[in-house]
């Protein structure tokens, strides 16, 4: 988690670095004015929203420690949408209150907040209507539960149709015994969710709700332009039946860490990459395609297959060549849990 923490006196500084000790984050950025020159701080000049811009857009999450009148007015001009913006918190100065003030639910506030205030024995403020009448909150569990959310209009309707009465649900996976209130097993009807990768919409309309669980392993000559790597990649999950929304992650060696087609399709395809050298590839169990040319070039035997069976998951799709791309697949265990 990278975590932005705004404080405005040097009361509110104090209570700032508690609570960045209480949630641990990744990486932090402590803000406060540059009067109070808090060793640890970076300063800003007012007014707060002329400056929001870059923590808004780098954050996963934002804490305000004063008031949420304040807070409101400082990221007013920054809020876009709830699938890209973060999560954003206030905690009075008193230390009181953790309040959950902008994306709850996939931005992650809401947990967050109740994670905090257990922290610092606060009262967590959440007020989402689902929360509010403890019903299950589909786009909380699809970020948890990393699964890519098909249609946000359907996800409203859902999350509007909880509150009413119970939604059905079904999978390509198993369901567990027990579901949370407001879900119950069915397979038609006007309004229901799928979980699963094979394009399934067994009601009127259907939410479909991707796992994550794919890792596409690239390998490709120097120069590769990104339509070659587009066109590659999506031949091979259109082989498979496999949708884009379920890739995770795309992995190759770390000779390729500069290939400017490769980062430019996965920054397209807001798609992770992690680059490997020849002897971490090389020492990847398993039985995979070997090319001598391919060795002499990279030292190893084999760049795609290596990359996506890296993270120890089984190999679903082996090397595929297609216009000087090489693309193998890898799918990890996944289960419905609630």
């Amino acid at each position: 988690m990278k975590l932005a923490v705004f404080a405005f006196t040097r009361k509110g500084c104090r209570l700032a670095l508690r609570c960045r000790d209480a949630l641990m984050p990744e990486d932090c950025r402590m803000v406060t004015m540059e009067k109070f020159g808090f060793a640890g701080f970076e300063a800003y000049s007012p007014p707060l929203s002329g400056c929001m811009k870059p923590y808004f857009s780098w954050a996963d999450q934002i804490l305000f420690i004063g008031s949420t009148g304040m807070a409101v007015r400082a990221i007013a001009p920054w809020v876009t949408d709830k699938k890209q913006d973060p999560g954003v918190l206030v905690v009075d100065e008193g230390g009181t209150f953790v309040v959950s003030l902008l994306s709850g639910h996939i931005g992650g506030a809401n947990a967050l907040a109740v994670r905090l205030a257990r922290a610092i024995q606060a009262q967590p403020v959440v007020t989402t209507a689902t929360d509010v009448e403890r019903k299950f909150s589909v786009d909380t569990w699809a970020a948890e539960r990393n699964l890519h959310i098909g249609d946000f209009t359907l996800c409203k309707a859902v999350s509007a149709g909880i509150l009413e009465e119970d939604v059905p649900i079904c999978s390509q996976y198993p369901l567990p015994k027990t579901l949370p209130a407001g879900l119950v097993e069915g397979t038609c009807g006007k309004l229901g969710i799928y979980v699963g990768l094979d394009g399934k919409k067994p009601f009127d309309q259907t939410l479909v709700l991707t796992p994550r669980v794919l890792t596409l392993g690239i390998g490709c000559r120097k120069g590769t332009p990104e339509t070659a790597i587009e066109e590659a990649v999506a031949a091979v999950l259109a082989s498979r039946g496999l949708p884009l929304e379920a890739v995770e992650q795309a992995a190759s060696i770390d000779l390729k860490a500069g290939e400017a087609g490769l980062l430019s399709y996965c920054e397209q395809k807001k798609i992770p990459i992690r680059f490997y050298s020849a002897a971490e590839l090389e020492a990847v169990p398993g039985d995979f395609t070997p090319s001598a040319f391919v060795s002499s070039v990279t030292g190893v035997d084999n760049v795609c297959e290596r990359a996506a069976a890296r993270n120890g998951d089984p190999l679903i799709v082996r090397k595929t060549a297609c216009r000087g791309v090489t693309v193998a697949v890898s799918r990890k265990k996944w289960e419905v849990t609630f």
